[in-house]
């Protein structure tokens, strides 16, 4: 599939004005995310330790004239969190959306995990979905309404080793994503979680592909070709929209049929 059908997409009118909260939106699959909120006419925030690259999405938004706002920071720090979520609330407005997109697959060998090791990887790939869900809902409460969706991984469904307190953690985003939907459910704020198969951002390009393994993903794969990051994006938009209005509670793969 060429690229430019993949850009292509469906129109969310319900998306236009709403404001949009996207961890991890400064490179990959958040980029992806937030450029396509962008398209929808939303107002997009997003939150990324990448300063530099983050600034220079955000400026070329805002020069086309999208309203975007970026705010610097470490997920794992708690209080910078929060922080960043006041200041892109006092800038855009109350949340009506969180994409719970930040994470990092670094492979580790589960002889050489420590205590201090497996802390931080759930800090990097668990904790930082619970306390933005925490920070946002009670603005989606008085609005009687909201969408969350999680990131999870396909990573943990077919068995892949290399990485166990990321498989774990990700597995842990189906559970989080279910118990949010259940209590939040009566106010009309629905919970989903995506589990992306393996996506070709310039990350996984750089460190992970090989002619080897990339045979290997077309021998899995019902697709027969690379999935890229405007791919969840467009699954992201509509989960978040009002064409999803009765999902939630669910985890929704896309993997181009591999699991």
């Amino acid at each position: 599939m060429a690229r430019e059908a993949v850009l292509a997409g469906a129109i969310y009118p319900d998306l236009e004005g709403k404001v949009v909260l996207v961890t991890g939106g400064g490179s990959g699959i958040g980029e992806a995310i937030v450029r396509a909120f962008v398209r929808q006419g939303a107002k997009v925030g997003f939150i990324d330790l990448k300063e530099a690259e983050s600034r220079a999405i955000a400026a070329e938004l805002a020069a086309a004239g999208a309203s975007v706002h970026f705010e610097g920071a470490d997920l794992t720090d708690i209080a910078a969190l929060r922080q960043a979520i006041g200041a892109i609330r006092e800038t855009l407005g109350p949340v009506d959306i969180l994409i719970n997109n930040a994470a990092h697959d670094e492979r580790h060998n589960a002889l050489d995990v420590t205590p201090e090791y497996w802390d931080e990887r759930m800090a990097v790939n668990l904790k930082h979905q619970f306390f933005a869900a925490q920070a946002v809902l009670p603005d989606m409460i008085a609005r009687k309404g909201g969408a969350i969706v999680n990131f999870g991984s396909t990573s943990w469904m077919i068995g892949q080793g290399g990485m166990p307190a990321y498989t774990a953690a990700k597995s842990a985003v189906l559970g989080l994503t279910r118990s949010l939907a259940r209590d939040f459910g009566e106010h009309n704020i629905r919970v989903n979680a995506i589990a992306p198969g393996w996506i070709m951002t310039q990350r996984q390009i750089d460190l992970w592909l090989t002619p080897e393994s990339e045979a290997e993903l077309m021998r899995r794969q019902c697709l027969k070709r690379r999935l890229v990051p405007e791919d969840i994006a467009r699954a992201t938009l509509f989960f978040a929209s009002e064409e999803a209005g009765a999902c939630t509670n669910q985890h929704y793969v896309v993997d181009g049929g591999w699991v």
